[in-house]
Order: C-alpha cells, then sequence, then structure tokens
C-alpha cells in the first residue's frame, strides 16, 4: 500500500467514526464506595457525620443521579448548600460542604441528619475524592493535557487523528469518546465530571485521551486528583485579563501543569519565550521543540506552505529525521503537529504511524475551516478571537492568496475589553480589508465594543468599514471578494449561536456563507 492510499484508508475511517450517537456521560458500572472509607482515604482531617454508599459525585443539581455525594460549595454569589434539598431530592444521598453549608443544613430539620463531609476548602479535595469513587480511571491510558492561549482544540484533534486507535477527546467543542459525542455539554468538566468521562473511558477501552487544559481549569482545581502522562505547552498571548490580574498570573496558572502534582513529564515550544522560559523553571522533565530554527529536542525544518497545509522534515532527539504533512493552512499548525506528534512519540507510539494519521485528519470545526460553495474565492472560518490569533491566521493565509485578504472581526461583549484594539490593529495590519461587526455582544453595548475595535484599525493600512449586524458584515465581504480574494470570517469559529442581551440567537457563520452564496446550506 502506498503512503497516499495509507491516508485515504484512514480518512475514510475518520469519517466513519463521526457518528451521531451520543456517548454516556457516567460509566455503565456506578460505584459503591462507603463515605467514611472514602474520607478516610482522601481528607483523613475532615469531619465527617454519618456514612452512606456512595455511587458518583455532583456539583450542580441539574447532574445528581441516585446514591451521589453532592458538593455544596460556597460559590461568588450564593452558596451551593442552598440547593442541598433539591439535590436530596434527585437522589443524592450525602453533602461535602464547609463550616458555612453545614451550619445551613443545620438549620433545616429535614436537612440536619444527612451525612456530610465537612472541610474549610471543600473544593480542595474534590479531585482527588472523584479520581478515588472512580477509582483512579486514567491509569488505564494516556492522557495528554493541552495547554496554551492559541491551538489547543486544534492539537487534540490532531492527537485523535495520530492515535488511529479507540481515543478520546476533551475541549472546547465538546467531549468525544471513540469518536462519539458526549450525551451532555461538557466544554469544561468539573472534577466529578470529569473524572465520570474517565470512567467511560476506561469501559470504552480508550487508548488515548487528549484534553484542552484551560488556565481556568488549573485554577478551579478541576484537573486535580490526577497527572497527565504528557503536559503540552503551545504559547501564551494576551487572553482571560478579565479572570487573571495580569500577565504574569495568566503564565503562573499554565506553568503549575508542569509540576508533579499535575504531569509526569512535559513538551515545550521554545518559539515562545514564555515557553523558554517553563522549560527551564518547569518541576518535570521537558522535552522542547521548536518550528523556528532554535535548538531544541524536536525541530521541523524544512517547512513548505501551501494553500490547504504544509510539508516538512521532523527532526527527532536522536538526529534521525521524518517527512511530515500537515492538512491544516499556518506555521502555528506545523507548532501544534509538531507538539502533538513529540507527546505521543514519547509515549511508545511509532513515529512514521503518527506522521500517518496526521496528515489523514479531517480538519477541525470552525478552526481554519475552508466554506466551499462554488466560489472563485477562498472562504475561511475561524475561532479567532485574540490578537495573536487573528495575526497568526492573516499570516497564514497571506502567502497562499493571490488576490487581497478580507477579514469580518468582532470582539466578545462582557470580556477583557483591553484586546479589543490590539484585534483591530492585527486586523489592520495584515489584512486588506476589514469589516468590523458584532460577535456575541453580550450585555454591553454593540457599538461600544465596535469603537473599541475600530480605534485599533487606525494604526494599519486596510480599508475599514463598520458593519453591525453580523449576517450583513459577512454578506458585504463576500459581495466584495473577487477571483483569488480570501475572505476570513473570524471570532466564532464553530459556534452556532450569537449571545445578545442573555438570549443566544441561532448563528452559525458557516452556514450563513452557504446561504449567501447560494450553496447547501
Amino acid at each position: 500500500m502506498t503512503r497516499g492510499q495509507e491516508i485515504a484508508k484512514i480518512r475514510r475511517a475518520a469519517r466513519l467514526v463521526r457518528v451521531t450517537e451520543e456517548m454516556r456521560a457516567r460509566p455503565t458500572q456506578a460505584p459503591d464506595r462507603s463515605l467514611v472509607d472514602l474520607v478516610r482515604t482522601v481528607a483523613p482531617t475532615a469531619s465527617v457525620s454519618g456514612d452512606a454508599r456512595i455511587a458518583g459525585l455532583a456539583v450542580r443539581t441539574d447532574d445528581v443521579r441516585p446514591g451521589d455525594l453532592f458538593a455544596a460549595l460556597p460559590g461568588a454569589r450564593s452558596h451551593g448548600a442552598v440547593h442541598a434539598a433539591t439535590a436530596l431530592s434527585a437522589g443524592a444521598v450525602a453533602v461535602l460542604t464547609d463550616a458555612a453549608g453545614e451550619a445551613h443544613l443545620d438549620a433545616d430539620p429535614a436537612l440536619a441528619g444527612v451525612p456530610r463531609i465537612v472541610l474549610e476548602a471543600p473544593r480542595s479535595v474534590l479531585g482527588a475524592l472523584s479520581a478515588e469513587v472512580y477509582d483512579h480511571p486514567t491509569a488505564a491510558f494516556t492522557t495528554l493535557g493541552i495547554t496554551g492561549t492559541q491551538g489547543k482544540t486544534t492539537s487534540t484533534y490532531l492527537a485523535e487523528a495520530a492515535v488511529q486507535r479507540r481515543s478520546a477527546v476533551v475541549g472546547t467543542i465538546g467531549t468525544r469518546i471513540g469518536g462519539r459525542p458526549v450525551a451532555s455539554a461538557l466544554t469544561t468538566p468539573e472534577a466529578p465530571q470529569l473524572q465520570a468521562l474517565f470512567a467511560v473511558m476506561r469501559e470504552e477501552a480508550v487508548d488515548t485521551c487528549a484534553m484542552e487544559v484551560s488556565s481556568h481549569a488549573l485554577v478551579q482545581g478541576r484537573v486535580d486528583g490526577f497527572a497527565f502522562d504528557v503536559a503540552v505547552f503551545l504559547n501564551l498571548g494576551r487572553d482571560h485579563l478579565d479572570f487573571h490580574r495580569d500577565l504574569d498570573d495568566y503564565f503562573a496558572a499554565k506553568a503549575s501543569l508542569f509540576t508533579p502534582e499535575h504531569a509526569r513529564r512535559g513538551v515545550v515550544s521554545i518559539d515562545d519565550e514564555h515557553g523558554r522560559l517553563l522549560a527551564e523553571t518547569a518541576g518535570i522533565p521537558v522535552q522542547t521543540f521548536s518550528t523556528a530554527g532554535r535548538q531544541a529536542d524536536w525541530r521541523a525544518v524544512n517547512v513548505r506552505p501551501h494553500r490547504l497545509g504544509s510539508e516538512l522534515e521532523l527532526v527527532t532527539p536522536d538526529g534521525a529525521s521524518i517527512d511530515v504533512s500537515v492538512p491544516l493552512p499556518g506555521v502555528f499548525n506545523v507548532s501544534n503537529a509538531v507538539a502533538v506528534l513529540a507527546a505521543l512519540a514519547g509515549e511508545g507510539h511509532d513515529l512514521a504511524e503518527l506522521a500517518a494519521g496526521v496528515a489523514a485528519s479531517p480538519g477541525v470545526p470552525g478552526r481554519m475551516e475552508r466554506v466551499e460553495a462554488g466560489q472563485d474565492f477562498t472562504v475561511v472560518v475561524d475561532y479567532a478571537h485574540k490578537p495573536d490569533a487573528v495575526t497568526a491566521v492573516l499570516t497564514a493565509l497571506r502567502p497562499v492568496t493571490a488576490g487581497r485578504l478580507l477579514i469580518v472581526i468582532g470582539a466578545g461583549g462582557d470580556r477583557d475589553p483591553g484586546k479589543r484594539p490590539l484585534m483591530g490593529e492585527a486586523a489592520a495590519q495584515h489584512a486588506d480589508v476589514v469589516v468590523v461587526t458584532d460577535d456575541n455582544p453580550r450585555t454591553e453595548d454593540p457599538r461600544a465594543v465596535r469603537a473599541a475595535l475600530l480605534d485599533g484599525t487606525r494604526s494599519g493600512q486596510a480599508s475599514t468599514l463598520e458593519v453591525g449586524d453580523r449576517r450583513e458584515a459577512i454578506a458585504h465581504a463576500l459581495g466584495m471578494a473577487r477571483r483569488g480574494d480570501t475572505v476570513v470570517i473570524a471570532g466564532k469559529g464553530h459556534e452556532t449561536g450569537q449571545e445578545i442581551e442573555g438570549v443566544v440567537h441561532p448563528f452559525d457563520d458557516r452556514q450563513v456563507v452557504r446561504e449567501l452564496l447560494g450553496g447547501p446550506a
């Protein structure tokens, strides 16, 4: 079988596993653990009252199943204990809480006798407790934890394609196990949900799970209680500064993944200045990689970009090399692919097989996704909603665009306002035409959000216009496009709704493009 035939076979297999049948969110065989024994194992200093047989855990009342331990945690606006009665009526048999939560339980005669675990910081044990309840399922398969400001989703999809065996993905677009989407939408699972998913993966004989690890997940303890086999660092740029104090705080959260509590070993890009710092300071063994000519353990050389992707040679730590084809455009996707290959090869996978899997990747929804409807210009939908991501997408498409580069761009409301002018600046510096529109205004005045983007465009050379209605903005850009041009619809990617004043209206950039171009929706 030739390499081309092998890749075609893998692509056909990849299409076959993308079925619509949903996967369960909890294992078929529920745990049966004593509350008292769990406390002795995980939190011996905790106060425990009563006993119960525990079959699972839940943080939200909507997730409670019979036999669950309900985690009544303190929140920013209210205490989870106020929902304890609802959880118990849904089948919960015990409560994990703090002193304030216990006081609430004791104040209600109907709740006073419920078995409970009381800790000063109950969230701090939630991960370990969840892993113990499900008997540490990640011991049964390889786990990759991928972090970075850009590229996490694409890297998890490339890992899924590379393995070519039964695999799982947890991330922004959702969770899939063996190619099947999980029944409930779990973008960033809490520790109980995550460990339950891991237990399902164990039942399904998954070989590898690739998971996006956000700074929020690390700070909030959602990935506590187990250690990834490999932690991967891609890059760091401005993002989530509505959650973190500053960029240093954001980096510290990412860097915490590279400690013995969270990972066994690491793979780090040293093309990023924060990656270079991390490679020097990580608390676990680290291999480095580079696509920009730096001296690293893994190096991409002779990179040859083309309209649909890139070809390259990958030099391994022992000096050998292998040809790699990345079917996604942009040097940043070369970096994502190299990160995945280095991580998985270090776990014993055959590098040639991994490379063949990457070459056969069917792509990632909403990430540099081409929309074809018979037009004589290129249309790309991408999730880019940060300054660095806007720059990366446009600089990737510029060399493979014969004509003009046009971008439709907005910014999310109720999120880091400081990045808006930077996004506008990036768009105006790297595109020929910038159409500023609405993204997800949420509760903000969309005119104010657009104005901040427009302020940033003034330093660039692009022709700029403002069209508030997103559908009209896309229509305007498509109407301007000529043969050989590229139109980028940025910001929403895979999303299928637009949030305005608390209401999510159906809106899919890809579907809108097809409708406007007269192709099948």
